[in-house]
């Protein structure tokens, strides 16, 4: 963690921070840039509270800074922040540390399949299947904002976070398939004595 800042590094507090190296804006402004740029592809910006609530832990950190405050009858009072000097060091120091080391994320999908031998091998193939149609429509939905046929495409560097997107969500969905498919067969296939067996058996009872 850099010695400027003492909070950790989160994939939406780097985007904050480099957000506001090109201008000072308000947290309504970051957030629909965030979304018109694609960053929601990899960064979670659905909920504005927690938003704010970075915001405030940024500002309190010294990594922005408040620039002005926006009064117009017709919007709620917006408060615009700037990037300060330890936050454009801070966020270099993030975007560093996150391309060079890799950590073990802990996503939801490993972590339950680690137990998918808790149903029953059909319940399982039928879920798997709900899975796979959605990452098939995930899939075309990306190849469809990807697509040079919606007009000129901005420079590949900035589209290189979509593209990891879409080869994990790629690769994902050919695992999921090649598990519906042992499932179908028979090939991949469990029951609740063969698993007592295996735990006794792990376990030295």
């Amino acid at each position: 963690m850099p010695a400027d800042s003492p909070l950790r590094a989160s994939p939406l507090a780097m985007t904050v921070l480099f957000m506001l190296v090109a201008e000072p804006l308000h947290p309504y402004e970051m957030q629909r840039r965030m979304k018109l740029w694609g960053k929601d592809l990899v960064v979670n910006v659905s909920q504005r509270a927690t938003l704010y609530k970075l915001i405030d832990r940024l500002l309190e950190a010294g990594l922005i800074a408040v620039r002005s405050v926006e009064r117009d009858q017709r919007f709620p009072e917006r408060t615009v922040y700037e990037l300060t000097d330890a936050g454009a060091r801070t966020a270099r120091a993030w975007l560093i540390d996150m391309l060079a080391v890799p950590r073990n994320e802990f996503p939801r999908f490993p972590a339950a399949l680690s137990f998918v031998m808790m149903l029953e091998p059909e319940e399982a193939r039928t879920v798997l299947e709900q899975r796979a149609a959605g990452l098939r429509e995930q899939l075309a939905a990306l190849d469809e904002a990807m697509s040079p046929s919606r007009g000129p495409l901005p420079p590949r560097v900035t589209l290189l976070d979509g593209e990891l997107v879409r080869t994990m969500l790629a690769t994902e969905l050919s695992f999921v398939e090649s598990v519906i498919a042992e499932l179908r067969s028979g090939t991949l296939s469990w029951s609740e004595a063969e698993l007592r067996e295996a735990g006794s058996q792990f376990l030295g009872d």
